[in-house]
């Protein structure tokens, strides 16, 4: 199976960077990059030492419901191309772990398919995931801090 990465919807970040309000309706708070851990959910990129950059709240959910979860992004404060690719993208290459889950086509987690996961074994685990009946998407998320990274799909 092919894997397809998505990173954050190009219109939400387009309204962040406007000024619009985020998932807890407020304003993207403005800072910049000391170049430490402050990946773009946008381009998954890092965004790079003295660049400028949004912090605000995100939930990758088209609705609030239980299992939509809510928390921390960073964001390219520029304009930034948005990821398109298979291939793991660079903001999953340093930490040593992930947390990935199962969600099915109504957004919600399926039980028993989230698992930490070290960084070599993303696709695997995400294909694994991905095979079960119900799953629709996986998303990644910080082992950490729980922050969401990107989503998964399997690809044509």
């Amino acid at each position: 199976m092919k894997l397809e990465f998505h990173p954050y919807d190009s219109a939400w970040v387009k309204n962040i960077r406007q000024g619009g309000a985020d998932d807890y309706g407020l304003p993207a708070e403005r800072a910049v990059s000391d170049g430490k851990g402050k990946p773009c959910r946008h381009c998954l990129q890092y965004i790079p030492v003295g660049a400028a950059m949004l912090i605000c709240a995100a939930r990758p959910f088209p609705v609030k419901q239980p299992y939509a979860e809510t928390g921390p992004i960073f964001l390219c404060a520029e304009a930034c191309a948005a990821y398109a690719g298979e291939e793991v993208p660079p903001v999953l290459q340093d930490s040593p772990e992930y947390l990935l889950k199962g969600y099915s086509s109504d957004f919600r987690i399926v039980y028993g398919t989230g698992q930490i996961t070290p960084q070599a074994e993303i696709e695997r685990v995400a294909t694994k995931i991905l095979a079960q009946t119900g799953i629709a998407f996986v998303d990644v998320r910080s082992a950490r801090n729980n922050c969401f990274a990107c989503r998964v799909t399997g690809g044509a």
